[in-house]
């Protein structure tokens, strides 16, 4: 099995199109021995210890994120938002600091529609790969947190160090997920649920929010997937289940006429979750009980990262 440090070198020496056909052969030799564990891990269905419910006798959350990873990417990003605003949506957008150049325009735009914007990094790279020199990088990363009024992150590649997160200043992090057997670090958190990261030091910590969707560039990229059918089981199974659908969807690709086909049947599956499960939606950000760990939720303004459902 390749190792982060074997992706994190081919990557910057293999072109594009040949990273994409080497990973199209490792999702596909992987697969087999991930079906039980894949797309739905059913271990991932117990709740953390203390979990007191969604809010409101809530039944499950739904969250929408974007990681904009390339130029073409942050201009598509107002494509992707007036979609989702159009059928009553809002989702955080999670931008790289200095791999392009950043529209405050688009940012001001995003943020008085109601988006969040978040971090996804400095460069999109490993920002975990030199634990000594994490320290001097989360000191920019937090200027820039600073500059955008943000409060959450999430690491380029779903790379992970849940210790080394202290040094930033975030709310909430999104640099994990549930089950992927198939990223370049693929150890999952093992639940559909948000948790409370503490901090061993003091009594800080952060909400880390695992995406529990798989992503759009596995599924349309490296899948090729033609519908969006897995993502319409894993998310009745997650509803079934109380937990928390989180989807990252990449602006990047919204020109590919795969996600062209899927993006637009996702959107149509998303508006219609109200009436299926007779539900009224109202946007939250996730609070953990800093000095217990467990978890309550209180509504947040403006971090509009969470649309729960809730019966009637």
């Amino acid at each position: 099995m390749p190792t982060t440090t074997h992706y994190a070198f081919l990557k910057s020496i293999l072109p594009r199109w040949l990273q994409i056909m080497l990973r199209r052969a490792l999702v596909a030799s992987t697969l087999p021995s991930a079906k039980n564990v894949w797309p739905i891990d059913p271990n991932s269905a117990t709740p953390p210890e203390g979990w007191q419910g969604w809010p409101d006798g809530k039944k499950f959350a739904l969250v929408i994120t974007h990681d904009v990873d390339t130029p073409g990417g942050h201009d598509h990003c107002m494509k992707l938002a007036e979609i989702e605003k159009r059928h009553g949506f809002r989702s955080s957008f999670n931008f790289v600091a200095e791999d392009y150049k950043l529209s405050d325009e688009l940012m001001n735009h995003l943020r008085s529609d109601g988006f969040e914007i978040g971090s996804h990094s400095i460069r999109h790279k490993n920002p975990f790969k030199s634990p000594k020199k994490f320290p001097v990088l989360a000191s920019q990363i937090n200027h820039y947190l600073k500059e955008w009024n943000a409060v959450g992150f999430r690491s380029p590649s779903m790379y992970h160090n849940m210790d080394l997160l202290h040094h930033l200043n975030i709310e909430y992090d999104a640099s994990t997920f549930d089950t992927d057997p198939f990223e370049p670090q693929p150890d999952g958190v093992g639940t559909i649920f948000p948790f409370w990261v503490a901090n061993r030091n003091n009594n800080k910590g952060y909400i880390e929010l695992p995406y529990t969707l798989p992503q759009d560039f596995l599924l349309f990229i490296l899948m090729r997937q033609k519908n969006i059918d897995i993502w319409k089981k894993k998310l009745d199974w997650i509803a079934e289940n109380g937990g928390m659908a989180l989807f990252i969807i990449h602006p990047d690709y919204i020109n590919s006429k795969t996600w062209h086909v899927s993006g637009q049947q996702t959107i149509k599956a998303k508006k219609t979750f109200p009436k299926r499960e007779n539900t009224s939606v109202c946007w939250l950000t996730p609070f953990m009980n800093r000095t217990t760990g467990l978890c309550d939720m209180q509504t947040r303004w403006p971090s509009a990262v969470i649309s729960l459902m809730s019966s009637h």
